[in-house]
């Protein structure tokens, strides 16, 4: 598992607060139409249906409410870019409790409002200072409310993939939280400073080891844009077929970052 050494970047609480509740908030109105046909359909997600999928999606925010719901840690023993590296260990249990919430919420609708109104209390109540004891070691609220920007972004386009009607849309700042995590997340595992990734118009990293680029056009250049970025981070999408359908370009020696792809899953 990768160290997370490098000092993670800031994020406005205030903004980070506002996307999860934006995101959440498009997801709600997107489920709310939803058919009993369309709530059975398969999802990239192995066996998971769309029904599964949203009560995955309820589950990663009142990840929150459970977290907020046990002692509070002593200190923090993780940071935010660990996070990222920590959450292929849980998937197992994370499934098994995602079958049990959609058995257990026929109506969906009124399980993501719940959620919904007891986050908007909980954030409330608690100041962004507050430690959690996350899956990833514990950490603080602030820092917590920004790894869900990425489990509702990436999770959005899992339930846009499966479903054939108008797109969930995706909250610009959720979006950009997202894809800075996730590119930070690449300069942790491969450090160095030959090889620039961008992400325009949120990220712009510099990773794998090698020659520094200090002036000029780099050398080695990745560049692909944020959903595309997304997906090759988590696995939605292979590095190769990505450069195939022209969706990434990458120039220079260095910039063939396959094998360090996916960061999650």
């Amino acid at each position: 598992m990768p160290q997370a050494k490098k000092r993670a970047r800031s994020y406005d609480p205030v903004k980070t607060r506002a996307a999860v509740l934006a995101q959440f908030g498009n997801v709600r109105e997107a489920v709310q139409g939803l058919t009993p046909e369309q709530l059975a359909l398969p999802t990239r997600l192995g066996e998971w249906t769309v029904r599964d999928l949203v009560a995955h999606i309820g589950m990663a925010v009142t990840a929150v409410h459970r977290a907020l719901d046990q002692p509070e840690p002593a200190a923090a023993d993780a940071v935010l870019l660990d996070w990222p590296f920590r959450t292929a260990a849980n998937s197992s249990a994370i499934s098994d409790f995602t079958r049990r919430l959609a058995d257990g919420h026929p109506d969906l609708d009124a399980y993501l409002a719940d959620a919904d109104g007891s986050l908007r209390a909980l954030l409330a109540a608690h100041p962004g200072t507050r430690l959690l004891a996350t899956s990833a070691g514990a950490m603080s609220l602030d820092d917590y409310l920004v790894t869900r920007t990425v489990e509702l972004v990436v999770h959005t386009d899992d339930l846009n993939a499966a479903l054939a009607g108008p797109e969930v849309p995706f909250d610009r700042q959720a979006l950009a939280a997202c894809t800075r995590l996730l590119a930070d997340a690449l300069a942790v595992k491969a450090p160095g400073g030959s090889t620039e990734v961008r992400v325009p118009p949120y990220a712009v990293v510099q990773c794998v080891e090698g020659p520094r680029h200090t002036r000029g056009t780099p050398p080695n250049v990745v560049e692909t844009d944020p959903l595309t970025w997304i997906r090759l981070a988590t696995g939605r999408l292979e590095w190769q077929e990505a450069l195939a359908d022209a969706k990434v370009s990458a120039s220079g020696e260095r910039a063939d970052i396959g094998a360090l792809l996916p960061l999650m899953s």
